[in-house]
């Protein structure tokens, strides 16, 4: 009962995400299928969010039971259901993955066998059938791969077993292609997190007279707007070229106006605190995977291996306690929110960026598998970097890869090399940024210069100072007519 509960209540809150970015064209259309099939997106969208909050969970019941072992209000949060979740998921997962999602998408897609009548069933033949070569080919591709692979009686014996291998065995592949796209995103997302909060922040600036630059850019403003509506034949004037300009000069005044009016609070104090908090939660995060590497090269039980009892309330999973799991919970978060910021912002998945009230049947199931790919390889991620000790239970302990040596440690050396990498390319290139523009126009205030940035400028010979800043804005005066001779 309390899995359906919980189950439920993702299922209604990924409801309404979905229905705030789908296309509201695809309603109208005479298709009885349709809800059918964003049931499908939602069951497997509410199946990767609870694959998110899964190890969440499963650390916070822990401390929960260490803090109040004797209370009668959370006797329900026991290992038993912790051990159920954790099998639900992965077992959904695999449905979703394997069945919900292709059926979904080949169903979009299809339109009936040539020769049959037009119709919901002839697509549900169609894509039943294509679904099930499509099963057929894969199953025999991880029947050869797993062939080759374990050339012993056992592995042979085990090839008959499709729900105690095959599926186990194909999420195992699938969990490794989640979480070596967890490897890429994660640190180019923790890069992009950085600009992004750059830009929704009030940034403060050093060295910078605001009512100054405000005043320079309104004048600007206001003398491309003349010469604009005062084009005519007389004068040789590119208009494109002052509309872009006029444009520019706007937006810019824009954002000078928004920095005018934020309290001087949220200009010092909110963007320093957010960037010193994705700094140190990035931070923790390399130097716990940099201890992790430590520890896999002195002790063979840092690897990641799974246990079948949950032995929750017992001990805790952190050495600082109440505060490391905590900890530990926000890193977590912390480090899918990136994945998913750098899993949009990479060039090969930007377009599967969904809009709001514009997004596609085909565009929502991308999604809701990439994010299911994405998710359900969180725990093991987790585990694999050292970001908590809590071990993999049921099936997601049993990949045949969490017990290679090589491979746990090549990888949390590569995540450790490229979040430094970006974080300090970042971090630096971020500061000689500000350092330059700062003492820049603090050097052209002194020089008389001005203080403003404004769109490239033409030849100097045909420019206009009107106050100082002006003097970079283009205005030409050349005749196209001669005096006297109407248009």
């Amino acid at each position: 009962q309390i899995c359906a509960l919980l189950f439920v209540s993702l299922y209604i809150l990924c409801h309404f995400i979905i229905t705030h970015f789908k296309k509201h064209t695809d309603f109208t259309a005479a298709d009885a299928q349709l809800s059918r099939r964003l049931g499908l997106c939602t069951f497997t969208l509410a199946v990767a969010l609870g694959a998110v909050l899964l190890l969440p969970f499963s650390i916070i019941s822990n401390e929960v039971l260490l803090s109040f072992p004797q209370n009668y209000y959370i006797q329900w949060l026991n290992g038993s259901l912790v051990h159920g979740l954790w099998n639900l998921v992965f077992l959904f997962s695999n449905l979703s993955l394997v069945f919900l999602m292709p059926f979904a998408y080949f169903f979009t897609e299809s339109e009936g066998f040539a020769g049959s009548k037009k119709g919901i069933m002839a697509r549900v033949y169609e894509t039943s059938v294509v679904l099930l070569l499509l099963t057929l080919l894969v199953l025999g591709m991880v029947w050869v791969a797993s062939a080759i692979v374990g050339n012993n009686a056992a592995s042979r014996q085990s090839l008959y077993d499709l729900w105690e291998y095959y599926l186990p065995y194909l999420y195992s592949c699938i969990s490794l292609f989640g979480v070596l796209l967890l490897l890429l995103c994660t640190p180019f997302g923790l890069s992009t997190m950085f600009t992004v909060t750059g830009k929704l922040l009030v940034k403060p600036r050093l060295l910078e007279d605001l009512d100054e630059q405000l005043s320079c850019t309104r004048l600007e403003e206001a003398a491309v707007s003349r010469r604009i509506s005062s084009a005519s034949c007389w004068l040789n004037l590119n208009v494109e070229l002052l509309r872009e300009q006029f444009f520019a000069i706007r937006s810019k005044r824009r954002k000078l106006e928004l920095r005018h009016r934020a309290s001087p609070w949220q200009r010092n104090l909110g963007y320093p605190l957010a960037m010193l908090g994705l700094l140190a939660l990035t931070g923790i995060s390399v130097l716990i995977v940099c201890f992790h590497v430590l520890e896999l090269l002195l002790d063979d039980a840092a690897m990641p291996r799974g246990i079948q009892d949950a032995s929750l309330g017992q001990v805790s999973f952190s050495i600082f306690g109440s505060f490391g799991a905590a900890l530990q919970v926000v890193l977590i978060f912390y480090l899918m929110v990136s994945s998913v910021v750098g899993f949009y912002s990479s060039p090969l998945f930007t377009r599967l960026l969904p809009e709001r009230q514009d997004t596609p049947l085909t565009k929502i199931i991308g999604n809701c598998v990439s994010l299911l790919v994405l998710s359900s390889a969180l725990p093991v991620f987790s585990r694999t970097l050292g970001i908590t000790r809590f071990d993999l239970l049921g099936d997601f302990g049993r990949f045949n890869w969490l017990g290679n040596f090589y491979i746990v440690f090549l990888y949390n050396m590569g995540f450790a090399g490229l979040t430094t990498l970006c974080l300090v390319k970042r971090v630096s290139w971020a500061v000689q940024a500000e350092l330059i523009c700062a003492f820049g126009e603090d050097r052209d205030a002194g020089t008389g210069a001005g203080v403003s940035h404004i769109p490239p400028p033409p030849p100097p010979a045909l420019t206009l100072s009107l106050c100082p800043g002006l003097h970079k804005l283009p205005l030409p005066v050349t005749r196209s007519r001669p005096l006297g001779k109407p248009c």
